[in-house]
């Protein structure tokens, strides 16, 4: 059964130290190396934490998203996001319980200080854009090159919004933007999901995602540690 962890997004306070007084103190998991801890050093009922970041520009809906899929719920006056919010969620995958740690940045250029606090120890960066507004397909590049400056190893998946008024759009203004959308989230070797919040369509599937991907990601490394022998 999924377990949200409170009814309301936490805000964190716009200047950076207030922020991180009131952050979250989970422990995370990162991609393993060689140097990272063995399994049977860890605690078989560990709980395992996973830090997801939602970065983009301002009113595509990313606070919007992390509430539906904590909390079931929608709403189109939500405030606008001041510094950072952040939620968690739990869910039992294979008899394993797994916490999202979710943190949602505000979109405008002055919160970028702040990103640092989203990024750094995230294991997936949703890189988010609202379908109606192209201009937010074209600020992606800039927020990828800033949050890859602090965190090089997250799994980047590239997020399109609204995809419910994006449907009402003509063929050819929706092709137009989906093979941009294509070309980005090649270019940063992303998974590319459409959703859309008030209709809850894919939302669970956006962190179904994260968990498939690291799940593929910590095996390849596994096997690049111990390949096997024909």
């Amino acid at each position: 059964m999924d377990r949200p962890s409170s009814s309301n997004p936490r805000q964190a306070e716009s200047s950076g130290s207030r922020a991180r007084e009131r952050a979250p103190e989970p422990t995370y998991v990162h991609m393993r190396t060689e140097s990272s801890q063995s399994a049977d050093q860890q605690s078989s009922d560990e709980p395992v934490v996973l830090k997801v970041g939602m970065v983009g520009d301002s009113q595509i809906g990313k606070t919007s998203l992390m509430v539906k899929y904590v909390e079931g719920s929608f709403d189109e006056d939500y405030i606008q996001t001041l510094g950072v919010n952040f939620m968690e969620k739990t869910v039992s995958i294979r008899s394993t319980d797994i916490t999202f740690s979710i943190w949602d940045l505000g979109g405008q250029r002055e919160f970028v200080s702040m990103l640092p606090l989203v990024s750094n120890d995230a294991v997936a960066i949703l890189f988010m854009f609202d379908l109606t507004r192209k201009s937010t397909l074209n600020s992606i590049r800039e927020w990828y090159r800033q949050t890859r400056g602090f965190n090089k190893t997250a799994i980047p998946v590239l997020i399109g919004t609204k995809y419910d008024q994006f449907a009402a759009f003509g063929r050819d203004e929706q092709e137009e933007i989906t093979k941009q959308a294509k070309r980005f989230s090649k270019a940063m070797h992303a998974s590319l999901i459409f959703c859309s919040t008030s209709h809850a369509i894919n939302v669970q599937k956006i962190f179904k995602v994260c968990v498939l991907v690291l799940s593929d990601q910590v095996r390849q490394e596994i096997d690049a540690i111990f390949p096997s022998f024909a």
